[in-house]
C-alpha cells in the first residue's frame, strides 16, 4: 500500500441514495442501518436504511454505500457512550 493512498478524503452524495467516500482506512462495523468507518479525517458514522456496500477497495481507500442516507457524522474519538458514562462515574 502506497503512503500517499490515504492523504485525501472526499465525500460525494447523489440524491441521498449513493454515498461515495475516499480516504477510508477501514470499516469498523456495519449493518443495513449504520456504518462506522475510519477515515484520514476521523471516524465517520453513516446512518440510514437499506444500506449496503456497492464498492469496497480498501487498498485505494474507496467505499460506496447505497440506500437511504439520513446522516453523516464525523467524530474524533472511537469511544462509545458506555465508555464515556463509565469514565464519568469513576472520576
Amino acid at each position: 500500500m502506497d503512503n500517499n493512498t490515504y492523504k485525501t478524503h472526499e465525500v460525494k452524495m447523489l440524491n441521498r441514495e449513493i454515498l461515495s467516500l475516499t480516504g477510508i482506512k477501514k470499516i469498523d462495523n456495519f449493518d443495513d442501518t449504520e456504518f462506522y468507518l475510519d477515515s484520514v479525517m476521523g471516524n465517520i458514522y453513516v446512518k440510514g436504511s437499506n444500506l449496503e456496500i456497492t464498492l469496497l477497495d480498501i487498498d485505494k481507500g474507496d467505499v460506496r454505500i447505497k440506500g437511504k442516507i439520513n446522516s453523516i457524522i464525523y467524530t474524533d474519538s472511537k469511544k462509545n457512550n458506555k465508555e464515556s458514562i463509565l469514565t464519568k462515574l469513576f472520576k
